[in-house]
């Protein structure tokens, strides 16, 4: 039997969309995710009028959904943005050198400007060298450091007023598990906002943050978006792979565990061991993303005060920031140094 769109329903419905199990047809699904987006940016007031907004490009199924709708609801809606494409280069052969490629095609589909900042560049590392260092157990952390503080400095040269970012629903909700496991509380309240100040007034959003990251598969899928797809080489390892596993556990009983329906009855299948601490936080609440920003910090205890690093200007709140302890370690010999508890 033939499903009709239960939007237009006229068409053949095609798509059964993760976020609310409706089925749709091709271009209501297509509507339908461009104007939550479009709601997105504007309940959360994202933007203003003439603002200069970077585009974090990769290459990536996310960032390039990502520029490719920033384009279409500018246009559409006529938010007056001036958009850029700032991509990263890490210096990773074999797949951030592919990627860039992909970067420099949608430049040219998307006729926007881009610009690429690189580690070499930057630090004086490409994370090839890094690897060859501290080997593929704490690479991660060096990367992730160095990507956060480069699209800030990318930002400047461009003179931009806002970054993008293609972080979705999923990624926003694996970095909440990431830091309740870690005992990382302070970070929680500012992993879950969709807009925060990076480096002096420029604005860092998450325009993707209510987006599930299937959904965005699905529309590039069916735009025959141009994007890379390869993983990085260097990631297998990373601690965030073992949480992405466990919430598509989640997700397996229960669809709406990262947005949507009270998550209660499914942790309470699941509250053996390490899952006692993760019922308790979130059994009051409807999902992951919510958990996180409804998850508030007791009166009275001290959080890190927020400061500049003395060596390199960049926000901090040690006298080094994270990437001059990371990079004070490499230069010495010492990889280690800026890793664990060994940052102080």
């Amino acid at each position: 039997m033939v499903r009709l769109c239960v939007i237009c329903n006229k068409e053949r419905a095609i798509v059964k969309r993760p976020k609310t199990g409706q089925q749709v047809c091709r271009e209501c699904f297509y509507y339908v995710f461009e104007t939550e987006i479009h709601n997105t940016i504007t309940d959360n007031k994202l933007f203003k009028k003439g603002d200069k907004v970077a585009i974090a490009a990769s290459g990536g199924k996310d960032s390039t959904v990502l520029a490719y709708v920033m384009k279409l609801l500018n246009q559409r809606y006529q938010y007056d943005l001036d958009l850029f494409l700032l991509s990263i280069d890490e210096g990773i052969t074999g797949y951030r050198d592919d990627s860039l490629e992909t970067v420099k095609r949608n430049q040219q589909q998307y006729e926007l400007p881009l610009k690429i900042v690189s580690y070499s560049e930057l630090y004086g590392w490409s994370m090839d060298q890094i690897v060859k260092e501290v080997g593929l157990k704490n690479n991660c952390t060096f990367c992730g450091v160095f990507r956060r503080q480069a699209l800030d400095r990318g930002a400047v040269i461009l003179d931009v007023d806002h970054i993008v970012t293609g972080h979705n629903a999923d990624d926003i909700a694996e970095t909440v598990l990431m830091n309740i496991l870690r005992g990382d509380i302070a970070r929680l309240p500012r992993c879950t906002e969709i807009c925060t100040t990076g480096d002096g007034s420029i604005r860092r959003s998450k325009p993707f943050k209510y987006t599930y990251e299937k959904e965005i598969v699905m529309y590039a899928y069916f735009k025959k978006l141009d994007y890379f797809s390869t993983e990085c080489i260097y990631s297998p390892n990373a601690y965030r792979g073992h949480v992405r596993t466990f919430i598509k556990d989640l997700e397996s009983i229960r669809p709406s565990a990262i947005i949507g329906n009270d998550i209660y009855n499914v942790l309470k299948k699941k509250t053996k061991n390490y899952l006692v601490y993760l019922f308790n936080v979130f059994c009051y609440y409807k999902d992951i993303i919510h958990s996180g920003e409804a998850f508030e910090i007791k009166e009275g205890v001290k959080l890190p005060v927020q400061g500049i690093c003395k060596r390199c200007g960049y926000m901090s709140s040690n006298e080094l920031c994270k990437a001059c302890m990371l990079l004070e370690g490499l230069n010495r010999g010492l990889p280690k140094l800026g890793i664990g508890k060994n940052f102080k």
